[in-house]
């Protein structure tokens, strides 16, 4: 069972973040930002001006006490030692931010909007460095890569993941989820399966900088690896019912977490297909359509969440949780130096999963 964290907010949390000391921020409907210990225990909260919406806070890995949010348009700068008043404000997005990226060695915060586009902000400077403008839809997730500073991946409601390098103006890589789904729509189809188009609304990096993972509106999870300034599809398999609205890799693992439109969190262990595809890359394309088969000719098993068989079996969840309510945020983090799952959704708490077992 969840431990629920309440107290701190009346409205929908749609985004989280920790610190690395404990801290755990949360923004929430209507302007509402929070800071929690890590017992849940609310330490300080604060309302925007305007009142809009809350999409992404992000703690400075460097300095703890530094938080950044997005509210409507505007990036503010916080210190959760007293959240009263803002130590800058940044308004480059000429419209609503969903997702912030901070890079590595912090001198850049990527913010990708409704208008598909994301601002790159150079901290030093406080100037906008970039403007990457490609995505036709909303641009929903963003994320610099670790260990590769000038280097992020983007999603967004157009079906496109995108790779960037921060000296070009436009993507080195571009994908379109729907376009590549067409060998397994020409496959015979489970019931209302079509109705769902493979919108992208998450991105998450592993540590290793070159695997990423994307969660779209289809129920689908895919797979990427980071070849030189291209990227090749490693898996993709059903992980929800509905919508994938979050994907999340544990830090300095190939532990996946996921969330969807069917209040479902699930944990699935992906480095064994990522590490065999390493060493044995001729076997790729072989690999890929023997998977893409096998899927089609399951259907869709909402209940073993089974992705499609290969030579080693099935891709199943590690970990599968009934959360109830459709996720809007999750987060894998240490608390009292136990791994956990933070959970946002449509209620106005924080849920917390202890993951004991990993």
């Amino acid at each position: 069972m969840a431990v629920k964290w309440t107290g701190g907010h009346s409205s929908p949390i749609l985004c989280l973040n920790a610190s690395q000391e404990g801290l755990v921020a949360s923004g929430a409907e209507g302007g509402y930002l929070m800071v929690w210990g890590e017992d849940g225990t609310p330490l300080g909260h604060t309302h925007f001006q305007g009142a809009d919406d809350v999409t992404s806070v992000l703690f400075s890995p460097s300095c703890p006490t530094k938080l950044y949010a997005s509210h409507g348009e505007t990036i503010s700068l916080l210190d959760v030692r007293s959240l009263k008043g803002s130590l800058d404000h940044f308004h480059v997005n000429e419209e609503e931010i969903n997702c912030l990226s901070l890079n590595e060695t912090e001198n850049l915060l990527a913010s990708a909007d409704d208008s598909g586009a994301i601002k790159i902000l150079d901290m030093e400077n406080k100037k906008v460095s970039r403007s990457l403008k490609r995505h036709s839809n909303i641009c929903s997730s963003v994320a610099f890569r670790p260990q590769r500073p000038q280097s992020l991946v983007s999603c967004g409601l157009d079906m496109q993941v995108m790779l960037w390098n921060l000296q070009k103006a436009r993507p080195l890589w571009i994908t379109n989820l729907q376009e590549d789904e067409t060998e397994e729509m020409e496959s015979p189809q489970s019931p209302g399966q079509l109705l769902n188009p493979a919108l992208a609304h998450s991105v998450s990096v592993a540590s290793c900088g070159n695997i990423f993972s994307c969660g779209a509106e289809d129920g689908k999870v895919r797979i990427f690896r980071v070849v030189g300034v291209k990227c090749e599809q490693e898996l993709g398999f059903k992980g929800h019912a509905l919508g994938v609205s979050q994907v999340c890799f544990l830090p300095e693992s190939y532990m996946l977490l996921t969330g969807g439109n069917d209040g479902k969190i699930m944990l699935w262990d992906v480095s064994s297909e990522v590490e065999k595809k390493q060493k044995s890359p001729t076997k790729h394309t072989h690999r890929k359509k023997t998977k893409r088969a096998a899927y089609t000719k399951q259907g869709v098993n909402t209940h073993a969440l089974v992705a499609g068989e290969e030579e080693h079996g099935k891709i199943l969840p590690k970990l599968s949780i009934e959360h109830g309510e459709k996720v809007n945020w999750l987060l894998g983090t240490k608390i009292k130096g136990h791994q956990n799952i933070l959970v946002a959704d449509q209620t106005s708490c924080v849920s917390v999963y202890p993951l004991k077992a990993f």
